[in-house]
């Protein structure tokens, strides 16, 4: 095997593993607090719904470090029962980002947060 074979393997799995570690990057997965996890931007988002009305998300630093939702908002569009259900979440008492939804939300809801920052930039998380 010649040095340019060996190259263009190299090169070729490398391209390959890094396509693979981007496309896990963004799979959703368990949380610490029940729900589940996503990348937002630098951030990471937990969705936690329980099939009540009050869904809680907890954000995280890109080390996966708690984050307080003090200063942040966030808009959620959520799938359930095949309609969109929209609504504001927004800083509790305990650091974390809190809204009511009119419907229950069932735990592995799919949709999207629209998410603001103290600074003003916003990030999406989807589920």
């Amino acid at each position: 095997m010649n040095l340019i074979t060996l190259s263009r393997r190299i090169g070729f799995a490398a391209i390959g593993s890094l396509f693979a570690v981007a496309a896990l990057a963004h799979e959703p997965r368990p949380g610490p607090n029940g729900g589940w996890k996503v990348d937002a931007g630098a951030w990471h988002a937990e969705l936690v719904a329980n099939g009540t009305l009050t869904v809680v998300v907890y954000l995280f630093d890109g080390s996966d470090e708690p984050v307080s939702a003090n200063g942040w908002t966030a808009n959620a569009i959520l799938l359930i029962d095949g309609a969109a259900q929209r609504f504001e979440l927004t800083p509790d008492a305990d650091g974390r980002l809190s809204g009511n939804s009119a419907v229950g939300v069932p735990k592995d809801v799919k949709g999207a947060l629209q998410l603001v920052a103290p600074d003003g930039s916003s990030v999406q998380a989807k589920y």
